[in-house]
């Protein structure tokens, strides 16, 4: 079998006319005969973002780890499966991976809207140590009811604003159209700015922003960099307002179904990538911040005071969602 096996651009030609069973004889290639073929769809682009990279690797291990047994093949991009359906895929076995947006679960749990709260982790080291606390942990079973299982957190970086204008102080964005994710706590947020949050796929977003149909979004260093964000608008400001993370994911079924040598395996793998993939997203979002400001992007550094004016008017959205997410939850969060 091919040790690491990934297939690309061949499916970006043809992922969204594909039958079921068109996408299994095509994903089926490459792996060994009796190897558990297990899909993996994600929605980003590039090959520099923390998400495309611990795909891979965790993509190389599985297949050089568990050869002959599994056979990890991953489909970026969303060449096989978008934001609006991929969870959908996971459920009904036509995918075995994904690593949404942990705002794309409002609609499951109201738990992981902890990670969508306003300035509720100083930097990324503090949402690390969440993570790895008990707290954290409890939450990758949060969703086990509905089939999901959380088999890490995955850091993607801070996210910050940016927009067709400077924006420096909040009132700058009044008016303003602004993308978010499908979470309630990110649309009130938004809100909080007297700016207009416009739900929209992530691979809609360019488009968007080009056309107008939004004036701005929120994102990390590495997402703006590698889908081109500073291109189409004025500048970015760095809020680091609120944590991108991903979980990574698989089913209770998929899980359920292999024996538990193999399971075991897989989780350590799984454990061993997200953690590699942590300690290194800091030096990626950095690069990517570089990389902006040589392709001619401009960032925006507030100074401490203007900072404030952001967390003052971001802050009341923590007790509006109190009693959804947990005063406990909240308070574990800000105090990691």
């Amino acid at each position: 079998m091919k040790k690491s096996f990934f297939r690309m651009s061949i499916l970006a030609l043809t992922a969204f006319s594909l039958t079921f069973t068109a996408g299994m004889a095509l994903a089926s290639e490459g792996c060994d005969p009796g190897e558990i073929v297990a899909k993996f769809s994600h929605v980003t682009g590039g090959t520099t973002h923390p998400k495309v990279v611990a795909a891979n690797n965790f993509a190389a291990r599985v297949n050089k780890e568990l050869d002959g047994v599994m056979c990890v093949e991953v489909y970026p991009n969303s060449t096989l499966y978008g934001d609006s359906k991929e969870l959908e895929a996971l459920l009904t076995g036509n995918v075995q991976f994904l690593a949404p947006s942990l705002s794309k679960f409002g609609s499951y749990t109201p738990k992981y809207g902890v990670f969508d709260l306003p300035f509720v982790f100083e930097d990324m080291d503090a949402a690390i140590r969440f993570t790895n606390g008990s707290a954290g942990k409890d939450l990758l079973n949060a969703m086990s009811d509905v089939g999901f299982v959380g088999m890490g957190y995955w850091m993607s970086g801070m996210k910050y604003f940016s927009a067709n204008k400077p924006l420096i102080v909040p009132s700058d964005a009044n008016g303003l159209k602004f993308r978010v994710q499908t979470s309630d706590v990110a649309k009130a947020m938004i809100a909080a700015m007297g700016a207009s949050p416009q739900p929209m796929a992530f691979a809609e977003v360019y488009g968007a922003l080009q056309t107008g149909v939004v004036d701005g979004q929120e994102n990390t260093w590495s997402n703006i960099y590698t889908k081109k964000f500073f291109e189409v608008q004025d500048s970015t400001t760095q809020t680091s307002h609120q944590l991108l993370a991903y979980l990574f994911m698989t089913s209770t079924d998929f899980l359920d179904s292999l024996k538990p040598e193999v399971r075991d395996q897989l989780m350590k793998i799984a454990d061993e990538v997200t953690q590699q993939a942590n300690n290194e997203v800091k030096a990626k979002e950095a690069k990517n911040r570089q990389n902006i400001l040589d392709a001619g992007g401009k960032i925006n550094v507030l100074t401490p005071e203007q900072r404030k004016q952001w967390v003052d008017a971001m802050k009341p959205v923590w007790k509006q969602f109190e009693d959804e997410i947990g005063a406990d939850l909240i308070q574990a969060a800000a105090g990691a």
